[in-house]
């Protein structure tokens, strides 16, 4: 296929293996193979047909020697998407200010639609960034806010978040109300209870993380967004985790702000995101970046970032087409599945702590495990000494342990490895710095 044909077929590929045919015809159709085998399972069923999650491993160019868990940080590429994101990338080194700017850059229409539809919301709702910290801070730092207005927020929202409202609070006076939302917590009305309880009259935003990146603790955000209107606050979502990794349209969390990174759950090229404005209140929020019309209503006036990496950017439309053909829902299942298969076998091990709930409608692929008398980064240190296994370490407020994060790439065997290295490490004494 010529580059004509390429730039013009995947500019315009909204769904299917369209934008996948014209990157790999033989991958793309062994792919559609693939799922056709298990198209009559159930999602739950999928969830543990190895065989094909064993295909789906080698979709991906992981290292052999090292088990990657800390996929919550960011996600590696399928191949597809990685071959997408460099055939672009040397199309554009053949004439930088031609292919980028009269070729590609009108293909973001095309991929705003695409996102659209994955999203479930209006194209004109929808603007493409670089991540989820861009998109909320664009909200935060552009609303209309004066001293004394009050924002309720949690103390496991996301950092970059309460740091962007800090300075607010800072340089504006506005005022942070905080609640303490227990890890884990499985009562929908004690969590709404929690931010119902903290607004007062002068509460104008009342800010949700959807699935907490600390522990995987999913928040039901429709419940707390219609509470909050009822008493007249608007509702910013973060979805940087939740987006992707389990099933749902951003109506479904009832918010009026809301953005995510597409470099986690949707394996998307590293610095993509997108942020979405209710189309009635893009007016309210000015542009972050200079902007001809900051305070006007085109969600395009979020996208004026200069010189970007327009390759990177077009490469999305790959990692959508691998993750609507895998399925979203089936895709939850087995996240779900992993993380329930390794977080059951370690449950009865001697002093083990375990801050995430074993409820779907709580959890997902995330999970936070501790010991006690052990410090987090001491058993990060340990798995990776004896296993190479990588985790991250989370000691934040009452948590104090490692978080793991599977991806539909993670074999079970993999997670064999991980039980086996903590069960190790419950028959261990701490080290001596730690008690």
């Amino acid at each position: 296929m010529d580059r004509r044909d390429f730039f013009l077929k995947s500019a315009a590929a909204t769904a299917g293996l369209t934008f996948l045919s014209a990157i790999d015809k033989v991958y793309a159709a062994e792919l559609e193979n693939q799922v056709a085998r298990i198209q009559n399972l159930s999602p739950e069923a999928a969830a543990s047909d190895e065989d094909f999650w064993s295909w789906v491993r080698e979709s991906f160019t992981i290292s052999p020697n090292i088990i990657n868990l800390n996929n919550g940080g960011v996600s590696p590429q399928p191949k597809v998407v990685q071959d997408a994101h460099i055939r672009y990338y040397q199309y554009c080194n053949e004439a930088p200010s031609y292919y980028m700017w009269r070729i590609l850059d009108a293909g973001r229409e095309g991929l705003r639609e695409k996102l659209s539809e994955l999203c479930g919301v209006d194209p004109e709702e929808i603007a493409i960034n670089r991540n989820a910290t861009e998109g909320l801070n664009t909200v935060i730092f552009g609303l209309n806010l004066k001293a004394g207005d009050e924002i309720v927020l949690s103390k496991y929202d996301y950092p970059n978040m309460m740091n962007a409202w800090k300075q607010r609070e800072k340089r504006d006076g506005v005022k942070l109300v905080w609640i303490d939302i227990p890890q884990p917590i499985e009562d929908d009305k004690a969590i709404v209870k929690l931010y119902e309880d903290a607004i007062t009259p002068k509460t104008k935003i009342v800010h949700i993380t959807h699935q907490i990146n600390w522990s995987g603790q999913i928040v039901p955000c429709k419940l707390i967004a219609d509470m909050a209107h009822s008493k007249g606050c608007e509702v910013i979502v973060d979805a940087a985790h939740s987006f992707a990794q389990f099933d749902f349209k951003f109506r479904d969390t009832g918010a009026d702000y809301l953005a995510a990174a597409l470099h986690k759950w949707l394996c998307a090229p590293f610095g993509s995101g997108l942020m979405y404005v209710k189309k009635e209140k893009i007016k309210n929020v000015w542009a972050l970046l200079s902007s001809t019309e900051p305070d006007g209503g085109d969600i395009r006036k979020f996208e004026t970032l200069g010189t970007r990496s327009m390759a990177s950017e077009m490469a999305i439309g790959a990692a959508v087409d691998f993750h609507n053909v895998i399925g979203a829902k089936r895709k939850e299942e087995r996240l779900r599945y992993l993380k329930n298969y390794w977080y059951e076998k370690v449950k009865g091990l001697p002093k083990i702590v375990q801050a995430t709930s074993f409820k779907p409608q709580y959890s997902c692929a995330i999970a936070h495990v501790g010991f006690e008398g052990w410090k987090g980064g001491d058993i990060e240190n340990k798995l990776w000494e004896k296993h190479k296994i990588h985790t991250s370490t989370f000691v934040y407020e009452k948590l104090n342990g490692i978080r793991v994060t599977p991806n539909i790439y993670t074999s079970t065997r993999d997670l064999d490895i991980l039980v086996k290295g903590l069960t190790e490490i419950s028959k261990m004494d701490p080290p001596v710095a730690a008690k």
